[in-house]
């Protein structure tokens, strides 16, 4: 039976994905939710027994607000699916040392996962070369050296749907290929066609390093010589999508003083560099709206089928707007695992008049860890209220 109401949330998740602008519907999300939390709470044995250590099993859940979010560090030490292991069908993992237990998704599908991203990519990156097949070139690691990486499996997805014969990587396990970026960047410019950009936060400061050593603090072109200044410029119309952050590197670079250098370095505008945030936990990813809404403030947008909150840590509520708290983040795309999610983000939420977003701020590695604790401790059953709510 779970199997039967698991495909019908996601036949009805679906239609919401596909449809033309799709709408952002309070009532509609609330109640796909609240299905999808029940559907959970009964396959998913380590995040049943959370809830109920919680006091909130389905019969006291009204709200998806009120749905427990689970700390992103639970990933490392239960395996969070709501499908046999043995239909596993791909493994994401997070980033960390050889030594360093990872979290990982585990789906039996990537239906909703492809969709869900592309529907954002289209909306929020491609906007109007939608269809158009670019060139995309990536700072990242191809599938066959990062078969785990759901970073590198969204690029794939991106280049197969809307790229063209000439995309490829860029990075290899060696290094930055400068030599094949230089070769794409210049017949995309010969061609007079935009050219698509995406890689990780830190190949991007790898590029800048490799190609002027004062890249970072020298923003303007002519800090270049000629030919070398020539050489990056991209032809109009083209973006950058930076994404991944710095954690666990030695170096951190603002992301205004990266912004600022891509657009300098590349010759395009500072709205089309765009952030990505995104978690290998997260069947959905988040981006800026200045392709989309240019005289906004910058911010990150969530696609409907998603909520984003802002909380108080001790309370749980909701902190003000404009106020800083955790990042929670609901994604109905998650329907083989857990769909409510707390992260380790410092955020706010950013009005704007045309759709509120959201600011990532930083890390909050403190509350991570409380949190990760108590969620551990109630998975194994050890949780406040165990005996209370069986």
């Amino acid at each position: 039976m779970t199997h039967e109401v698991r495909r019908a949330l996601e036949s009805a998740i679906l239609d919401w994905m596909t449809e033309p602008e799709a709408p952002r519907d309070e009532a509609r999300f609330d109640a796909l939710a609240l299905d999808l939390y029940r559907f959970q709470y009964a396959a998913c044995e380590p995040y049943r027994n959370y809830c109920d250590a919680l006091g909130r099993d389905p019969s006291r859940v009204a709200r998806a607000n009120d749905v427990p979010a689970v700390p992103t560090g639970a990933f490392k030490e239960f395996d969070l699916r709501c499908f046999p292991a043995k239909e596993t069908l791909l493994t994401f993992r997070t980033s960390g040392t050889s030594t360093e237990r990872r979290g990982a998704l585990h789906l039996d599908t990537v239906v909703l996962y492809e969709t869900s991203l592309l529907a954002s990519l289209r909306r929020c990156f491609l906007t109007n070369l939608q269809g158009t097949r670019p060139t995309m070139r990536f700072l990242a690691l191809s599938p066959k050296a990062a078969p785990d990486s759901s970073l590198t499996h969204m690029l794939a997805t991106l280049a197969a749907a809307e790229g063209c014969s000439e995309s490829g990587y860029d990075l290899t396990p060696e290094g930055l290929d400068l030599a094949s970026l230089r070769r794409a960047v210049a017949s995309a410019r010969q061609r007079g066609q935009p050219i698509v950009l995406a890689g990780t936060s830190f190949a991007f400061v790898h590029f800048l390093d490799a190609t002027e050593a004062n890249a970072l603090d020298a923003t303007e072109a002519n800090a270049l010589d000629a030919t070398e200044a020539h050489a990056w410029q991209l032809p109009p119309g083209s973006r950058v999508l930076e994404t991944g952050g710095f954690k666990g590197r030695s170096r951190e670079v603002p992301r205004e003083v990266l912004r600022a250098a891509l657009a300098a370095r590349f010759g395009i505008p500072e709205q089309a560099v765009l952030n990505q945030y995104g978690m290998t936990e997260l069947g959905s990813q988040f981006y800026d709206s200045t392709l989309v809404d240019p005289s906004g403030p910058r911010r990150k947008l969530a696609p409907p089928w998603t909520r984003v909150r802002c909380i108080d840590p001790d309370s749980g509520g909701d902190v003000p707007t404009g106020e800083v708290g955790i990042v929670v983040i609901h994604d109905l795309a998650n329907t083989g695992s857990v769909a409510a999610i707390q992260t380790a983000d410092l955020g706010r939420v950013v009005p704007a008049a045309a759709g509120d977003g959201f600011d990532v701020l930083g890390r909050s590695e403190g509350a991570e860890q409380r949190g990760c604790s108590i969620a551990i401790d109630a998975m194994l059953g050890h949780g406040p209220g165990r005996e209370r709510t069986r």
